[in-house]
């Protein structure tokens, strides 16, 4: 059985039907990437999962248990944190203050909050540094590196990132993705929703890609990267 899957997802806004019958599974431990430009759905799929979007039909299951009716905090309990598309951190907070909203579902457990922090704090050093530092005052790499490590407070089975590059220096990218390969290293599983495809499927094992709300191609990432129609859209080949 897959750690998450899902079933026949369709979801609309209002009368645009932005996803239209999608299936994907995500095995434990693995790092699946989806890609897809613009409004292909990417962004909805990621939703739907944390609990901010309910579907029209379809069913999203997670360790075998229906969660697409769930509020977003029982969903979080269960397992599931998300980085968001923008970061989406709170800017008059500290560091250390968005790192503690991370873990709201863990605030009872005063040693696993610390023992997080830690953990963040060595996937992040940056982040130790500016531990007292108001978190809109980062640069727009530590804001992503707060991002994440706010969501693995949560201390998740299953981590989503939403665009994790998006506005990122080449070199803050590479650190960025080393980090998440490490993250899945401790036995994260991951699902990257990615434009950076090159990068993306680098660290994936598996990937998607959506278009128009409905999934086009799948594959191990390797075959991904060899694949003609996804070198010509994705990877900038003639």
């Amino acid at each position: 059985m897959a750690l998450l899957e899902i079933h026949d997802l369709h979801v609309y806004y209002g009368h645009v039907h932005a996803l239209k019958g999608i299936n994907l599974a995500i095995e434990e431990g693995e790092v699946l990437t989806v890609l897809g430009a613009n409004g292909a759905g990417k962004s909805t799929t990621l939703r739907v999962i944390s609990g901010l979007i309910r579907p029209r039909r379809g069913q999203v299951l997670f360790g075998g248990q229906p969660i697409d009716r769930l509020p977003a905090h029982q969903i979080v309990e269960l397992g599931i944190s998300q980085a968001p598309e923008g970061r989406k951190i709170f800017a008059t907070l500290t560091v250390e203050e968005n790192l503690n909203l991370g873990a709201y579902t863990r605030r009872r457990d005063a040693a696993g909050m610390a023992q997080g922090k830690e953990m963040i704090f060595h996937l992040f050093p940056r982040l130790k540094e500016r531990r007292r530092q108001l978190a809109g005052t980062l640069s727009g790499g530590e804001q992503q590196m707060l991002s994440i490590g706010r969501a693995l407070m949560a201390k998740p089975r299953l981590l989503l990132l939403d665009e994790p590059s998006l506005g990122l220096a080449p070199l803050l990218v590479r650190d960025i993705f080393r980090t998440i390969r490490e993250i899945n290293a401790q036995g994260v599983t991951t699902l990257l929703v990615e434009q950076n495809a090159r990068v993306a499927l680098k660290i994936a094992h598996r990937a998607l890609v959506l278009e128009t709300g409905h999934i086009a191609l799948g594959g191990t990432a390797a075959q991904l990267l060899s694949d003609e129609r996804v070198r010509k859209a994705y990877l900038g080949e003639k």
